[in-house]
């Protein structure tokens, strides 16, 4: 299929990155990349550091869309959504306009998990996934104090810190023990705990939200200990789950994502899926070195040059500046022991196992300058 694009779903970081790696193998091929919202290049990440750094949506914009159309050679369709897939025909639809492949990437993302409230002020809950609710989000805390984050995952504790940063009173509940329970050593998510908490960060573990409504002085959150918690937005940050209803509804093969394997290939011939919608031989991985060495074989395989993605070492840092955090969470299916080293905000905390391999690690404050020596000892996550 000579003259038929290849054609990128989605122009975040893995779509947009897939697309360069591609240009830097073929600048022949059409290449068309489709996208649901204005199809500005910013770097996610950066959405849980612009409060401190009184940054505005417009300055994490680093090109827009027409910019990057003439950086790749390519058509980036804005404002669009695919509607549908005809893998057996290659071909997707755009309500009722048809456009034919060569090859078809999906790069769809994720979505915010949505926490179920009752009350009056349920459209009072903020999510932040990509640029635009950033805008949502800094518009509506314009004048107002105090923020209420559900969720003390990694991202909850970002922005947390971020808007504490920013002059925000913040609260954290989450039904948990300790922040990030399912990627910290106990050790050292006390030491982020206390680096928060130091920072005017107030944690409510253990309950959860139940209701929300208006008050005359803001919103009233009921939490199902029975406390009611005053504040002005409340900011979810329970999660992310992949995109997969267009794959499925395609008859795409999904679990937790769409399942591909190690070239990324779907179920489906000539389909392929990246980032965070793809469950990559069994691993979903939301984060962005995952999704970098996944572009870079991707771009090769569509480049003729086809390849498997390969998963080295990928420590977690983490952006909690009042606790510089960096960690490498033990593979699924492996198992050690934990060793734990330091006080304080400085936490060296390793897994082993019976063998005296390095696992996995969690490192923090002063500590975090050793990752480098530890990476070398890691594991490949998919040799």
């Amino acid at each position: 299929m000579p003259n038929k694009p290849v054609v990128i779903v989605g122009t975040g970081l893995a779509g947009y990155n897939l697309a360069r790696e591609f240009r830097k193998l073929d600048s022949q091929t059409p290449l068309l990349l489709i996208s649901a919202d204005d199809g500005r290049s910013y770097s996610k990440p950066m959405l849980s550091t612009g409060f401190a750094k009184g940054q505005d949506a417009d300055a994490l914009v680093m090109a827009e869309a027409g910019a990057m159309a003439v950086q790749l050679d390519a058509q980036v369709r804005t404002h669009t959504q695919v509607t549908g897939l005809d893998p057996a025909q290659r071909r997707l639809w755009l309500d009722e306009e048809a456009v034919d492949y060569r090859d078809l990437v999906l790069a769809l993302g994720a979505d915010c998990i949505r926490v179920p409230v009752v009350g009056d002020a349920s459209e009072a809950i903020y999510s932040i996934n990509d640029l635009e609710d950033y805008r949502r989000f800094r518009a509506a805390a314009v004048g107002q104090q105090r923020v209420l984050i559900l969720g003390a995952g990694l991202i909850g504790c970002e922005f947390a810190n971020d808007l504490s940063l920013g002059g925000y009173q913040v609260e954290m509940v989450a039904p948990c023990e300790q922040v990030m329970p399912y990627l910290l050593h106990p050790a050292a998510a006390s030491a982020l705990q206390a680096g928060l908490e130091g920072l005017g960060v107030r944690l409510r573990l253990g309950p959860t939200l139940v209701s929300l409504n208006r008050t005359v002085n803001g919103l009233s959150a009921l939490l199902s200990d029975g406390t009611h918690v005053e504040c002005d937005l409340v900011l979810c940050a329970v999660g992310l789950r992949p995109r997969t209803a267009l794959a499925q509804t395609a008859g795409l093969t999904v679990k937790r994502g769409i399942v591909v394997d190690r070239q990324l290939r779907t179920s489906q011939p000539n389909i392929y899926a990246l980032g965070d919608c793809a469950e990559v031989d069994g691993l979903n991985l939301m984060y962005v070195m995952p999704l970098m060495a996944g572009a870079r074989a991707l771009g090769k395989t569509l480049a003729g040059q086809p390849g498997e993605v390969r998963y080295g070492p990928m420590p977690i840092m983490v952006k909690t500046p009042v606790c510089p955090l960096v960690l490498s969470p033990v593979p699924a299916g492996r198992h050690g022991e934990w060793q734990v080293e330091g006080a304080g905000a400085d936490i060296r905390a390793l897994c082993r196992d019976a063998q005296g391999e390095l696992l996995g690690y969690a490192l923090t404050g002063a500590e975090v300058q050793g990752r480098l020596a530890l990476n070398r000892q890691l594991p490949d996550l998919l040799g």
